[in-house]
């Protein structure tokens, strides 16, 4: 009983418990219990038929307790590494047969967490039924039915109120589809976010891998950076330190060694590399455990749509008042005239109908004012950009970043991968005294020929033992290198000059590494040497670095002499040669170390300098372009690189990164700036040179505070994360991007490429733009029939637009309008305006020009024909009342339709450019109209309308139309001070940045 209990506790506190410390406690329990369990029940384990015959032997169950114990002495009953390898039928050389994947996924499981099931289509319908106006309504129309067939008997007596549910029906299913998609459409992102990419060896060889592909014995491998995929035992490493805060809250690092050799999944590799033998993946690893019941909630509301909702909420408030009046002018009215007539105390159902239909034209104008459009619009102006992003290779992880990177007045920029093509290949070296090109052949035989076989030997060495990548053959039969753009071009170099990675590997042990990271710049390894006794150590990195470790040279003969004052002077300058042909640099050095037993690092100092390493690295295609496009759109571009300043300073002008007025600076030098020097020098700053990732947060945070930028940074390293996380919008690398940088980025930008990001500035403006037309167009739309009906209420009695003529309206306004407006692609104009600040005014004056003049357009249209409709338009007999409103109805739907394509730009006259392009605008206009039809000529029974003449139909068509010349006649006059009115009509395509005017929030 006590087992069974300590389980259940244990999944008990891991279900139910949500913060870090809470996490903590769980995995402390069940960590406790399952040693427990662990020390008395490990006989208890069976084989079963099904795992014998899947040819293992060990059960899944207990597979998973040897990793989630953290037990060493559990690790060695089981015969340690290799006694575990051969349980599960592996080979620690050469890993899983992908023959047996599907096997190993159908007994040990799938590297996939459970979900939560999606909600259902039904479930969104259910949500949008529990809108209170539409609950409101739906007791109307209950109300309405029955007082109808009371009245006027079946079934001419339920129409008014069938007319009501059919649009709250059509009004809720639109609600539906449109939530339900987007709930589609962000699990697609989410799945994608989670997709990472892991190197594994498989079937001898190393290859990547979806970690949706991972199974148990899989033999991973580890860099800085890298998320652990699932739970595991280490195999090898160096120097391997884990981040486990997301699992235990503790923000210490864990080493990981042979004493200590367990590893969890969702863990952060934060120093180091090394392997690792999976043996739990999916459900049965410690973090799986753990998100039974927890999974990610949605966004957070985006800035956007805080500032909306407090929009809304005025608005709805106005609407309330005036729903308030209406009834009570409408009601007062009525009352008064029954007293005129001495008929204030004869009550009828007629009156009932009369009183209950007041009352839901109030609750209309209530549905009606009530924006709930505008949240609706700005979530599906940034839905579509994210999935429109996505395909340009750019996965957006936060809804916000879309929204924020349109107001970017700032990028600072990585250079390697981003501006430039990543694609690296050894230009030049210089070695034992001499440069040489390497491009071709003849010129790789020059260089074998012209240097000692010692040089020769000991730079190959350097190359193949010096490297954290790795050479392996394909099943092609073709060498395929894994590893860093860099990496990978010295190691290519190293085979191009005839040496074998297999074979130096072979000649030496390696003792101890220290992997590359960005603050030492630089990477070493101690080998211990079968040629002689003693050891090596191989050093590589930035140039200046490794050239100051350096007091000797190797020369021609290959011996080893003293390295003078001279020789370290041509060095430099050979080093500042190739930079200044944009050329990346590297030094590779070593030195011989007899007894290495009292050192914890690697020697660095009196070091052997072997050769200077130039590796070329082509700048982008479309790169200055875009730089371009950001200048013009008043959007700084920075580079910030680890780099030699010389090839920064190349990069940065060839890309048009560094003008004539410009600022280069290395990051020791900006490190001894005091704060008041920095205020003056970082406005000009555009390129910082060796920088360390200090650098890039400290250059972040100056940026931000002091300057009030909107900043967009890059970055793919571990270090980076910081600098991540402090911008507004931080950018990872999909390619070359570390999972940490991913993890602290609110962008991945999938291909590496600067224009990528361009695009997403293009998009976020996109975003921002497209919702302030949707405001303009709502906002016009809530002011006339608010005013139109109050208005009539009070002068006539009666309002002219009925409860389901607005609820109509209403899908108008809200879902087809959002649609329409707030889904347009980006046009190529944005980018010749200036960023938005983070203070302007979101409804500007020139919107409250369009809006007011729109409005007033519309409410003198309506109103002549309210009050004196029947005689401008000849209306007589019986049905010239429902004539005359059925034409207000329709004259008011095509004012919205106009308007609505008026909305398309607040600027420019010509709205017509471009709307064939926009299909799903196009498909929104069709049907309204179609539909609009269908309620005038077919529908009348429910929405109170009679079929019109085709006169009538044109002459509301021709009313719509007109405010078109009206919007014509508004963009032509000036708004604010003449500096404003010259911002917006600057550039002659009319997209500058509109003026700030007064926000409604």
């Amino acid at each position: 009983m006590i087992i069974p209990s300590l389980v259940l506790w244990c999944n008990y506190v891991s279900l139910n418990m949500f913060s870090q410390e809470k996490i903590r406690i769980a995995l402390c329990v069940q960590k406790a219990a399952l040693h427990f369990i662990a020390a008395g029940n490990r006989a208890e384990y069976k084989l079963s038929d099904e795992v014998k015959q899947a040819g293992f032997h060990i059960e899944p169950n207990e597979l998973e307790s040897v990793s989630r114990s953290h037990d060493t002495k559990t690790l060695e009953s089981h015969g340690g590494l290799e006694g575990l390898a051969k349980k599960v039928s592996i080979s620690l050389k050469d890993g899983v047969v992908s023959s047996h994947v599907p096997v190993r996924q159908r007994i040990y499981g799938c590297n996939k967490y459970a979900e939560k099931p999606s909600r259902s289509f039904w479930m969104f319908v259910w949500d949008a039924l529990h809108d209170l106006t539409l609950v409101i309504l739906m007791v109307c129309a209950a109300v309405s039915i029955g007082v109808g067939i009371a009245t006027e008997g079946w079934p001419s007596g339920m129409y008014d109120g069938l007319g009501i549910v059919l649009c709250i029906f059509l009004v809720v299913l639109v609600t539906a589809v449109s939530d339900y998609r987007q709930s589609l459409q962000f699990k697609d992102l989410d799945k994608e976010k989670k997709n990472i990419i892991v190197q594994v060896t498989r079937d001898g060889c190393r290859q990547k891998i979806s970690i949706y592909d991972l199974v148990v014995g899989d033999i991973v491998h580890l860099s800085i950076g890298d998320q652990v995929p699932a739970d595991g035992v280490l195999i090898s490493g160096y120097s391997l330190s884990i981040d486990e805060s997301s699992l235990s809250g503790e923000s210490e690092p864990v080493g990981i060694t042979k004493k200590r050799p367990f590893l969890l999944a969702g863990a952060k590799v934060q120093d180091g590399s090394g392997k690792m033998l999976v043996t739990s993946v999916g459900m049965r690893t410690e973090w799986g455990r753990l998100m039974v019941t927890l999974s990610e909630d949605g966004d957070d509301e985006t800035p956007l749509q805080v500032k909306l909702n407090g929009v809304a909420t005025v608005i709805g408030k106005i609407g309330l008042a005036f729903a308030v009046l209406t009834f009570l002018v409408l009601t007062t009215r009525f009352l008064v005239t029954k007293g005129m007539k001495g008929m204030i105390g004869q009550w009828s159902m007629d009156d009932a109908v009369v009183l209950l239909n007041f009352f839901a034209i109030s609750v209309t104008i209530i549905v009606v004012a009530v924006p709930e459009g505008l949240p609706l619009a700005v979530t599906l102006s940034l839905a579509f950009a994210m999935k429109k992003l996505m395909n340009d290779k750019a996965l957006v992880r936060h809804l916000s970043a879309c929204e924020t990177m349109g107001s970017a007045t700032c990028i600072c920029t990585d250079k390697t991968g981003t501006l430039t093509t990543n694609h690296m290949v050894v230009h030049k070296i210089w070695t034992c005294g001499e440069t040489r090109t390497v491009q071709s052949k003849g010129n790789l035989d020059e260089l074998k020929s012209s240097v000692a076989e010692t040089v020769l030997d000991i730079l190959l060495q350097s190359i193949f033992q010096n490297t954290g990548s790795e050479v392996v053959k394909g099943k092609d039969g073709k060498n395929t290198i894994l590893g860093s753009p860099t990496e990978t071009a010295i190691l290519e170099f190293g085979l191009n000059l005839g040496g074998d990675f297999k074979v130096h590997r072979r000649e030496s042990e390696i003792v101890k590494v220290e992997p590359f990271n960005s603050v030492k710049k630089k990477m070493a390894v101690l080998v211990s040497v079968s040629d002689r006794a003693g050891f090596r150590a191989f050093c590589k990195g930035a140039s200046e670095i490794i050239l100051s470790m350096c007091t000797k040279i190797m020369n021609s003969d290959g011996k080893v002499v003293a390295l003078s004052d001279d020789q370290r002077r041509d060095i430099s300058g050979v080093i500042n040669g190739f930079a200044d042909e944009a050329l990346r640099t590297l030094c590779l050095a070593f030195k011989d170390v007899n007894d290495v037993s009292n050192s914890d690092s690697i020697p660095e100092d009196n070091c052997t300098l072997i050769a200077v390493i130039g590796i070329k690295d082509p700048v982008r295609p479309g790169v200055k372009e875009a730089v371009q496009t950001c200048l013009a759109a008043g959007i700084t571009v920075r580079m910030v690189t680890g780099d030699n300043i010389n090839t920064a300073k190349a990069i940065a002008r060839e890309c048009g990164i560094l003008t004539e007025d410009g600022l280069a600076i290395e990051g020791p030098e900006i490190r001894n700036k005091s704060p008041e020097e920095l205020v003056a020098l970082v406005p000009r700053l555009q390129v910082m040179a060796r920088s360390l990732p200090l650098d890039k947060h400290t250059l972040v945070i100056h940026l931000r505070k002091h300057f009030g930028e909107v900043v967009a940074v890059t970055g793919d390293g571990t270090n980076d994360a910081p600098a991540l996380h402090e911008a507004d919008i931080g950018l990872a690398m999909g390619i070359t991007g570390t999972e940490v940088a991913k993890e602290n980025a609110d962008v991945i930008i999938m291909d590496d490429n600067f224009t990528t990001i361009v695009n997403v500035a293009r998009w976020g403006r996109a975003v921002y733009i497209n919702i302030q037309k949707f405001v303009q167009f709502q906002l016009t739309v809530n002011i006339v029939a608010l005013i139109l009906n109050f208005a009539s209420a009070c002068i006539s009695g009666s309002a002219p637009l009925k409860a389901v003529q607005l609820l109509w309206v209403n899908m108008i306004m809200d879902t087809l309008g959002a649609l329409a407006l707030a889904t347009e692609p980006p046009h190529e104009g944005l980018m010749k305006r200036p960023p938005i600040g983070n203070n302007e005014n979101f409804i500007t004056k020139i919107m409250w020009r369009n809006i007011l003049g729109q409005s007033i357009y519309q409410l003198v249209i309506l109103a002549i024909l309210n009050f004196n409709g029947k005689s401008l338009l000849k209306l007589s007999g019986s049905d010239a009342t429902d004539t005359l409103n059925t034409f207000i109805f329709n004259t008011f739907v095509f004012c919205q339709v106009f308007n609505e394509i008026n909305s398309r730009d607040m600027v420019k006259i010509n709205v017509i450019r471009g709307i064939f392009d926009s299909w799903l605008f196009m498909a929104v206009m069709v049907s309204t109209v179609a539909f609009q039809i269908v309620i005038v000529e077919f529908l009348g029974t429910f929405a109170d309308t009679v079929p019109l003449s085709g006169e009538l139909w044109l002459a509301s068509i021709l009313a719509g139309a007109g405010s078109l010349i009206i919007a014509a006649i508004l963009k032509c006059i000036p708004i604010g001070t003449q500096k404003e009115a010259a911002a917006v009509t600057k550039n002659h395509d009319g997209y500058e940045a509109l003026p700030s005017g007064p926000d409604l929030a």
